[in-house]
């Protein structure tokens, strides 16, 4: 791989593991926006990840172009693309855990949402026994139409 190649790969490198950097703070964000109260909070948040996501997608089609037009294999790219690398997918595979736990905190709340709904709507509530295992009681409507 020539000089330049290398060099415009680390500088690019660099970018994702900036953008990287900031899809984590964000994802942190969101966690904290999802246990809030603010829907609002929620929605900036996640227009803000597809905004990001969509960047670092197209840094990384930079990247495979630029891989695939240098002609070079894993060995020619030198210490610090090699360790940008390293560290751009020990970022990813953080920002990907993160986004695992957010998507099961938006699960939990549609679950408690519907629950609270069929509460309302005159349905059976979900509860739990001393051994776990789900009891539903006498429907009682809060409200009746």
């Amino acid at each position: 791989m020539n000089p330049d190649t290398r060099h415009r790969l680390e500088e690019l490198l660099g970018r994702e593991i900036t953008a990287a950097q900031s899809l984590a703070e964000l994802l942190a964000a969101e966690r904290a926006a999802l246990t809030g109260d603010s829907s609002e909070v929620v929605k900036e948040k996640a227009a803000e990840k597809i905004g990001l996501l969509n960047s670092i997608e197209e840094m990384e089609a930079e990247r495979r172009t630029l891989w695939g037009a240098s002609g070079a294999d894993g060995a020619a790219f030198g210490h610090i693309v090699a360790e940008r690398w390293r560290a751009l997918m020990a970022l990813l595979a953080g920002c990907r855990k993160a986004n695992d736990v957010n998507g099961h905190i938006i699960r939990i709340r549609q679950n408690q949402i519907r629950q609270l709904f069929d509460i309302v709507r005159g349905g059976a509530p979900t509860t739990y026994g001393p051994q776990g295992k789900t009891l539903t009681s006498t429907p009682r409507a809060l409200a009746r139409a």
